[in-house]
């Protein structure tokens, strides 16, 4: 048994716990593994996965900012009408003034910057509320699309589409593999060891217990197959296919932001206000700043979804985003954030994310109804946040909680610790 809880300690981090074998991780493989199962093997069928990348990444792109605003302590309930307004923008100016898509996207950009500084404003200079700022923005850029596009479907140019449908490009010699994704996932399995090689030397350094070397071992080797074995879905699809430009556009801003919100004190500055606001504000943390641009990095990621979607469907249409602020906020709860604020991680908005999606590309792929595919979604969210609800009442591991411990950072600065954070901000101030 004591060989047993340290195994799951070293090789998944956090407590012994029983409990913690509970993980959405594993609810993740679970999942996976049931519906390769039930759809004869699609699931994990090349096609599927690249199509599935496709399908989720602007929802995984949402998750990522909605993350921040939830940690932060508010919510952001205008980003489908946000990503739909830019959308019609960006592809009405593309079509009417002749201008080159790389322009179009960085007018998309701008959109996405303006609405959002209007949004912060409310919110962090006039104290509105952003669930009532929010929810009067899902209204006005709802309507604002429609009045614009006259309620139409506005083509956009082949080379716009790129950054929704396109792939890595195909270059060398004929391995009946798409080189480019070949050499993607080999950087992704050298940083994932290099990063095991740093955390050991920092653990070495910093005098803690070093971790088995079977059980680091084993930890790379797991990580390394689930890196190779995608790789190879991915590089090995039908022909002109490979891993998406959108997948890309998420893997960078998931790196981007895991390491903004882990390693900057901006990042610590959002986690300590979410925490405790009062606290974070009397220990030097700008809390008007820090919440204006919480709102307005939201709105930013909500146009670069907008422009993917777009860009995916080859037009800009009065549907678009319909519902997606709720997908965001589902997956960023079942990836382990508490509604009250200052808890949850990037990676833990990705796991999520990518259980709703996995479970409701599993469903389709059954052909299971719309309606019975959000009944499902539905009692599952109920279901992951009542569980977690119920053992935090009960003085237990919290589940939910678990699900970023294989991505957390030990130590008192760690994000998923925001009372910690909330403790040495008030020890230490912070600058501004």
């Amino acid at each position: 048994m004591s060989r047993f809880k340290d195994l799951q300690k070293n090789l998944f981090g956090g407590t012994t716990s029983n409990s913690r074998q509970f993980s959405m991780i594993f609810t993740l493989v679970a999942i996976i593994i049931f519906f390769q199962v039930w759809t004869d093997g699609l699931t994990l069928n090349s096609t599927n996965l690249i199509a599935l990348t496709q399908q989720y990444a602007y929802i995984s792109i949402l998750s990522v900012g909605m993350l921040m605003v939830i940690v932060a302590g508010h919510i952001d309930l205008s980003v489908g009408s946000v990503a739909a307004f830019t959308g019609i923008i960006v592809a009405k100016t593309m079509r009417d003034w002749d201008l080159p898509w790389e322009v179009g996207i960085l007018v998309g950009l701008v959109v996405g910057v303006i609405i959002g500084a209007w949004q912060g404003f409310w919110v962090a200079y006039i104290g509105v509320p952003a669930f009532i700022v929010t929810l009067a923005g899902m209204l006005l850029f709802r309507g604002g699309n429609q009045a614009i596009g006259n309620a139409e479907s506005i083509p956009v140019p082949e080379g716009f589409k790129t950054i929704g449908a396109g792939y890595l490009s195909e270059w060398g010699p004929n391995t009946n593999y798409n080189n480019s994704t070949l050499v993607l996932g080999l950087v992704a399995c050298l940083a994932v060891v290099w990063r095991e090689l740093r955390a050991r030397k920092t653990r070495r350094e910093m005098g803690a217990d070093p971790i088995p070397v079977w059980i680091a071992v084993l930890r790379l080797v797991i990580m390394l197959a689930v890196i190779i074995f995608a790789t190879l879905r991915f590089a090995g699809g039908r022909v002109g296919t490979s891993f998406p430009i959108s997948g890309c556009i998420l893997a960078a801003l998931v790196i981007l932001y895991s390491f903004y919100t882990r390693n900057t004190a901006g990042g610590r500055h959002i986690y300590a206000v979410g925490g405790n606001a009062r606290a974070a504000e009397l220990s030097g943390v700008k809390l008007r700043r820090v919440n204006f641009l919480v709102m307005m990095n939201m709105s930013v990621l909500a146009a670069v979804a907008g422009m993917i979607y777009v860009a995916r469907a080859g037009a800009s249409g009065p549907q678009d985003g319909l519902s997606w602020e709720l997908d965001a906020i589902a997956a960023v709860f079942v990836g382990g954030a508490a509604v009250s604020g200052g808890i949850g991680t990037v990676s833990g908005a990705i796991v999520g994310g990518l259980v709703m999606a996995v479970l409701n590309n599993g469903l389709q792929l059954e052909g299971v109804g719309t309606d019975k595919v959000q009944i499902v979604k539905g009692f599952f969210l109920l279901a992951a946040v009542a569980l977690d609800v119920y053992n935090k009442s009960q003085g237990r591991f919290s589940i939910i909680g678990s699900i970023t411990a294989p991505f957390r950072r030990q130590g008192p600065t760690s994000p998923d610790a925001p009372n910690q954070a909330g403790q040495e901000s008030i020890k230490t101030p912070v600058a501004g």
